[in-house]
């Protein structure tokens, strides 16, 4: 469906909040078969509370909307401090999600490399053992962007242990 190398990232803005919302549903739906104690609420919505706190706190939480051709693709929460680092200004992908029709396309890896390259600084990139279609996705994306430099390690969760990714990023790798 698409081409890779003509994805972007764009900075949300607060006018994109609703989209970024819409988008969540889909993710959180699909985290559903993944992590049991995800609920529907009572609105029909599953609801992602932190949101907000992506036009509140700029300086330490970062949206993206993932775009290809034009199009809306995906999203990307990034956090500065992570649950898998004491260092508080570490990074992390707190959420990332590719559209289905355009997974396996280039797209989530062009997009991971543009965020990376555009906040640059030490990463966390967390994956639950369980997903194994991200976990697979990331261990190569990340292999690719850091030539084999990131380090790996297991923190306890639940249902399932979280794989912990963790490298330094440089801005103007995105084209790596």
């Amino acid at each position: 469906m698409s081409d890779g190398q003509t994805a972007s990232l764009d900075a949300a803005t607060s006018s994109d909040a609703l989209l970024l919302s819409n988008l969540l549903e889909l993710y959180i739906h699909d985290l559903s078969d993944l992590f049991p104690g995800i609920e529907l609420g009572a609105d029909g919505r599953f609801g992602y509370p932190r949101l907000p706190l992506y036009g509140s706190e700029r300086d330490r939480r970062f949206a993206f909307i993932i775009r290809c051709g034009g199009r809306v693709a995906g999203f990307v929460l990034a956090t500065r401090g992570s649950p898998a680092a004491e260092d508080p200004d570490v990074l992390d992908i707190a959420e990332f999600f590719v559209l289905r029709g355009y997974r396996r396309s280039g797209v989530g890896r062009r997009a991971a490399f543009l965020l990376w390259s555009g906040l640059p600084g030490t990463w966390t990139v967390r994956v639950s053992e369980g997903n194994r279609g991200a976990l697979a996705f990331w261990s190569g994306v990340i292999a690719d962007f850091t030539k084999g430099a990131a380090t790996e390690s297991t923190h306890p969760g639940e249902p399932n242990a979280w794989r912990v990714f963790s490298f330094e990023s440089a801005p103007g790798r995105a084209n790596v």
